[in-house]
């Protein structure tokens, strides 16, 4: 995908996003409509207070057309959580999640995080064969019941130490 840019998140991407994640969840993975509400929450609680020297979302696009998203996200002092990666059904399979991916990590460790944390669910295929490439390692999973759906809830983490990423 050649004629993508990536842009730095903005308040008015909000309601597409929470919009794109509820319908794409409830159709890929059944969740529930309590799943809307907490992706609000994220983005609320991001656009009120990040602090841009350490925390940033992007958002990519192609003529106008919005096609995914990645979030940066200060965990602690040491640790960057990655957060709402998403890609619409039309963006996948044509490398743009790796350039997502790529363009956070990049971030974080110019940040000066020493390693980056995400929860995502087993049942992500996809996104995890790809946090796996990136040399991601799982280091916990967890059977849970949330947004309706009985999921193994999964934790990766990554360190910049010894990655090489």
């Amino acid at each position: 995908m050649t004629d993508v840019t990536l842009r730095r998140f903005a308040p008015t991407d909000m309601q597409w996003l929470v919009a794109r994640h509820q319908d794409l969840y409830a159709r890929e993975a059944g969740f529930d409509e309590t799943f809307g509400p907490l992706v609000a929450d994220i983005l609320h609680s991001f656009c009120a207070g990040h602090d841009p020297g350490c925390e940033r979302g992007w958002m990519a696009e192609s003529r106008g057309e919005r096609l995914g998203t990645v979030f940066c996200m200060k965990k602690d002092d040491q640790t960057a959580q990655l957060r709402l990666f998403l890609l619409t059904p039309e963006a996948r399979g044509k490398g743009l999640g790796k350039r997502l991916l790529r363009e956070c990590m990049g971030f974080a460790r110019a940040a000066g995080y020493r390693g980056m944390i995400l929860t995502t669910h087993e049942s992500h295929r996809t996104a995890c064969a790809l946090y796996q490439a990136f040399g991601w390692q799982l280091t916990g999973s967890r059977p849970v019941r949330s947004y309706g759906q009985d999921l193994v809830e999964q934790t990766w983490r990554l360190s910049f130490d010894s990655s090489g990423a």
